[in-house]
């Protein structure tokens, strides 16, 4: 898989488990947060305005293990961009690693932030990832 963004991603003294690795909850939120910051400097989102990206559905495969104080980069591309959601395509890799520890998904559906009804991709985000992501 192709990344064409990247987002970097420092571990924290407490993301070890007592197995001496990343916890595997930490993957999930190195992913979730990167596709934020990503949507917030590229697409103008604004997480307290009326349109948000909640999460639908994930997963993530493991590869090789990660550990504090280990810095990390998350890849960030697209496999699909529907009128309502979006789904990731993420890998997390070793800092200017070309092969990712783990792989991961994440489908996103924009929803109205009072109502939590579906509502299109926010026009500036569609643009970011069409003109960013896909080009």
């Amino acid at each position: 898989m192709h990344y064409p963004a990247r987002q970097p991603f420092a571990t924290r003294w407490n993301d070890n488990d007592q197995y001496g690795h990343l916890n595997n909850t930490v993957y999930y939120e190195a992913m979730d947060t990167a596709i934020n910051v990503w949507m917030i400097a590229n697409g103008d989102l604004d997480p307290q305005g009326s349109a948000i990206a909640v999460c639908a559905a994930s997963s993530c495969e493991f590869r090789a293990s990660a550990a504090f104080p280990e810095p990390l980069e998350i890849g960030i591309g697209v496999e699909r961009l529907g009128t309502s959601s979006i789904t990731w395509a993420l890998g997390i890799h070793r800092t200017d690693a070309a092969e990712p520890i783990a792989t991961g998904r994440f489908v996103h559906v924009f929803v109205d932030a009072a109502t939590r009804t579906p509502i299109p991709v926010p026009a500036g985000i569609r643009s970011a990832v069409e003109g960013r992501l896909l080009a």
